[in-house]
């Protein structure tokens, strides 16, 4: 099982896959490994690029909202989704105004907040999702969420990442890009999700390869028998990979289907 971030590692800057990561995906689905896609984008801004990769032809997997859903490409259906209580959506909100953060949820594929910012319209731009802005977000907010991102300037809101760690030790806490820091219900991340599926489908942890950039693919990175991070690393997780290749740019997936799949 072949196991890949999206936003900044299978994708290019402008947000497309590359002719030579698409091939070699192509290559490495043809010889039996699952291509799955593993992001903290919600379900809807990932199908395309799965039905482009062709990962339901091949009957693979999604995992999407950071591991909280994950989807039967096949099928055509969630096959496990783990979600916010409506309480710890309010509690987030709480300890966003105290700290001076924006925050967004996500109800019936749109994205919410009481906000604007320049980080909320780049999740917009990235998601494809439209932003609604309500006047009230507790009022909005009357059932489970699959997640939430605080979302403020990176060195300020990494100041804030350590602070929402202790004072909410019952959620998965990580950050997606500098600008997001996503909170998500404890337990839940890409690595419990990996481990999930491969348990499912019969496939042993030194069969996965997992390849991210960021905070949020840490997990999966760990679990995965070889963890893999592109170039375009964030700094501080360089030595917590096996494997460092090309970036996101330079088709750092291609890279590692020719060196670990084809070779």
């Amino acid at each position: 099982m072949l196991v890949i971030d999206l936003d900044d590692t299978l994708l290019t800057d402008d947000h497309k896959i590359s002719p030579e990561n698409k091939e070699m995906l192509f290559k490495a689905q043809e010889l039996g490994v699952y291509v799955v896609l593993a992001s903290g984008r919600p379900t809807s801004a990932m199908m395309d690029y799965a039905k482009e990769l062709q990962c339901d032809v091949h009957n693979s997997f999604m995992i999407s909202f950071n591991g909280s859903t994950i989807t039967d490409l096949k099928e055509d259906k969630v096959l496990f989704e783990h979600a916010l209580t409506k309480e710890q959506v309010h509690a987030l909100y709480d300890f966003s105004r105290q700290h001076n953060t924006h925050i967004i949820t996500y109800l019936n594929g749109q994205i919410i907040s009481e906000t604007n910012s320049e980080y909320i319209d780049i999740e917009s731009s990235i998601t494809g999702l439209e932003h609604i802005i309500v006047p009230n977000f507790k009022e909005a907010v009357t059932t489970s969420a699959v997640k939430c991102l605080l979302l403020e300037e990176p060195s300020y809101l990494k100041s804030v990442e350590s602070i929402l760690k202790a004072a909410m030790p019952d959620l998965s806490i990580c950050m997606s890009k500098p600008f997001f820091l996503e909170a998500a219900p404890n337990g839940v991340d890409k690595g419990a999700s990996v481990k999930f599926l491969a348990e499912k489908l019969n496939i042993h942890q030194s069969e996965i390869i997992a390849i991210g950039n960021a905070g949020n693919d840490l997990t999966m990175i760990e679990y995965a028998g070889l963890g893999v991070w592109v170039a375009n690393v964030t700094p501080d997780l360089k030595d917590k990979g096996d494997v460092i290749v090309a970036s996101n740019n330079d088709h750092g997936v291609a890279e590692v289907v020719r060196r670990f799949i084809l070779s």
